[in-house]
């Protein structure tokens, strides 16, 4: 499994393992955010004997090794964000959006056992519309970095055809919950409220967003592993109930027993005004739907940064992390 101390990709491990996988992480721990976070994602993983942790990087690391034996992998591995794509920092996408998944599905077809590919793509392969997305779609990403999402689903589906791998792609739309990138708007939005400090949006319209929880995510990707689906499905793991984004604020101001204050800045490029995801294919090929609404989900979010802050380090050491329940919720 890629990626797998990121913010989804360690809700997913804790997953696997608590259904009776052995579960391989190979995550570089790139500098995009603090390091030290992810693995902290993954502290109540290790020393489980069914989760080992590799520290590599999938354009210079020894595939074949690390794909030796393995039934299924579970691509999460990815440089992230939208609006930082642009100028200068888009080889770094071009390295680890589509060359690194060129070489792990090279690994994977010519491995002894070739293992189902899982690979994670966005809703930002979507050209924009108001209206639900499906698969079937107009493509048109409106960024650089979705243009490297949709890079690796054409050669995930490249090697399907070609090279007889068996692959499932899953487009991901704003997730959201417990571990969530500090860059990301919910997590933004609630260490400012938690700190009296500003809210910022970005430009003057009003956005929608299809919010969907990471443990319902999780459970998606999960199933993708097993499911008898045919080679080269393409699957939107969504809500399905846009929400503005001036809500979800409202939401949180609600949870956190706060007012914030709101600072307006320019509309960023790449910013699309509204996702919508059509996740009927995904209920009838996994049997998936999502279960957590969006209030239960923002209260597990919002404990969530509520215990980082509450956590204090003893001559012990720090306490130990916060543990998924399989129905999603939060526990110490």
């Amino acid at each position: 499994m890629t990626g797998g101390a990121g913010f989804i990709g360690s809700h997913v491990a804790e997953l696997l393992v608590s259904e009776g996988w052995q579960v391989r992480v190979v995550d570089a721990l790139t500098e995009n955010y603090d390091p030290g976070v992810k693995l902290r994602n993954i502290a109540g993983l290790q020393g489980s004997p069914s989760f080992t942790f590799v520290n590599d990087d999938l354009t210079t690391a020894d595939l074949d090794a690390l794909l030796d034996g393995v039934d299924a992998v579970v691509h999460l591995a990815a440089e992230p964000g939208v609006s930082k794509s642009w100028g200068e920092a888009f080889p770094a996408y071009v390295e680890r959006n589509v060359l690194a998944t060129q070489r792990l599905l090279e690994a994977a077809a010519r491995a002894r056992v070739r293992p189902r590919v899982v690979y994670a793509s966005s809703s930002s392969v979507y050209a924009p519309t108001s209206d639900p997305m499906s698969e079937t779609g107009r493509l048109g990403p409106l960024s650089p970095y979705g243009v490297s999402k949709l890079a690796g689903e054409c050669l995930v589906g490249a090697y399907s055809q070609e090279r007889g791998l068996a692959t499932v792609s899953l487009r991901f739309f704003s997730v959201y919950g417990p571990r969530q990138r500090p860059d990301m708007a919910i997590h933004r939005f609630t260490e400012a409220l938690l700190d009296g400090r500003e809210v910022t949006l970005f430009g003057d319209a009003v956005q929608l967003r299809d919010f969907t929880y990471v443990g319902d995510v999780a459970r998606a990707v999960v199933s993708a592993v097993t499911a008898p689906v045919p080679s080269g499905t393409v699957l939107n793991v969504a809500m399905g109930s846009p929400v503005p984004v001036p809500e979800v604020l409202r939401l949180i101001e609600d949870e956190v027993r706060g007012a914030a204050a709101v600072a307006r800045l320019p509309h960023r490029p790449g910013d699309t005004a509204s996702t919508h995801g059509d996740s009927s294919a995904a209920a009838t090929h996994l049997g998936w739907r999502p279960s957590t609404d969006l209030h239960l989900g923002l209260k597990h979010q919002v404990a969530w940064h509520r215990g980082l802050r509450d956590a204090t380090p003893s001559a012990a050491g720090p306490p130990p992390p916060a543990q998924a329940s399989l129905q999603g919720g939060w526990v110490r």
